[in-house]
């Protein structure tokens, strides 16, 4: 086994979290929902709140979640970080739930005042795409474990079952035991580590800025949306070129979802990681796909692709 970042051991031998697991939720709850990149509708605010609220939750509606900025942003940086700190620091949240993706979530990383976001204790946050930058450093920083899922104001959360009852499940228990891995198996073995990664695109691009990705002795998961082949290539060479791939211990890769032709995905996939010296194996169903599963990322787990699988040794935290 591919030994990764120190791994804690507790005493019956069971792999501990590597970072604090949020305490999960209840019914009566309070969640906010946020828009840290790509601006929202009405139509997609409503799917949001109904979904949570159909899940015995409290939906606070964030100020400026309707905002939108230059066409592309949820409304300009200083209302989206104001919006993203007022959720996370207000007492009564328990969770901070992104509507959606799109662009704009790294123009505020940088100023996010994480001291102070470290005083509220730790909460979750539910997200993926654009998404990708805060489960970094957020996760990183504040030391706790990320969900990188469906986000409720998107299709698949609302149209597949296990969707849904995936990212339930992170939030309220029980939470699952492993991961399945459909895919074909591009370099057999086993890797021991805590998963990062998320969106490709998103990693690539923060190559040289204070949050470039850590990879070091973790399970790498990459996935990605829209991408024509040789953008694929070019955000994996760029990571391969600055070490990052290099470090990890393992990569899982999730969907690349019209990104072109299937094959050619794979080959370009194959050519850029088979020679990495680390397990490597596809079909996790997370990304952009009709089904999206979520992925606990900074949780300590075990790649096997012998069974195609992602085993995650997790405790349930209980609702405070």
């Amino acid at each position: 086994m591919t030994a990764g970042t120190a791994s804690r051991v507790a005493a019956e031998g069971v792999p501990e979290p590597y970072r604090t697991y949020p305490p999960l939720l209840r019914r009566g709850d309070t969640v906010a929902v946020v828009a840290p990149a790509g601006p929202v509708e009405v139509p997609e605010t409503t799917a949001a709140r109904d979904l949570l609220e159909s899940w015995g939750l409290r939906v606070r509606i964030t100020p400026r979640l309707l905002a939108t900025h230059r066409g592309y942003l949820a409304g300009t940086d200083d209302e989206r970080l104001e919006d993203l700190t007022e959720a996370w620091l207000d007492p009564e949240v328990r969770a901070v739930v992104c509507a959606r993706g799109g662009y704009g979530t790294q123009r505020i990383a940088d100023r996010l005042d994480y001291r102070r976001l470290a005083t509220a204790g730790p909460k979750f946050l539910a997200g993926s795409s654009d998404i990708t930058c805060l489960h970094h450093t957020l996760g990183e920083r504040l030391g706790l474990v990320t969900l990188h899922g469906p986000m409720p104001a998107c299709r698949p959360v609302h149209e597949d079952r296990s969707t849904a009852e995936g990212l339930h499940a992170a939030l309220f228990g029980p939470l699952p035991r492993s991961l399945p891995l459909t895919g074909p198996v591009l370099v057999p073995g086993q890797a021991e580590g805590p998963l990062a990664g998320g969106n490709l695109t998103m990693l690539a691009s923060s190559v040289g800025t204070p949050d470039a990705p850590d990879t070091e002795g973790r399970v790498l998961v990459l996935e990605d949306v829209g991408e024509a082949p040789y953008r694929l290539d070019r955000a994996l060479t760029q990571l391969r070129r600055a070490g990052v791939l290099g470090r990890a211990a393992g990569v899982v890769l999730g969907d690349f979802t019209d990104c072109g032709p299937p094959d050619q995905v794979e080959a370009l996939l194959r050519d850029r990681l088979s020679d990495l010296g680390v397990p490597v194996a596809a079909g996790l169903p997370a990304g952009h796909g009709r089904r999206q599963l979520t992925v606990p990322l900074g949780v300590g787990a075990v790649l096997d692709t012998a069974l195609h699988r992602i085993t995650l040794p997790l405790r349930e935290r209980t609702p405070q």
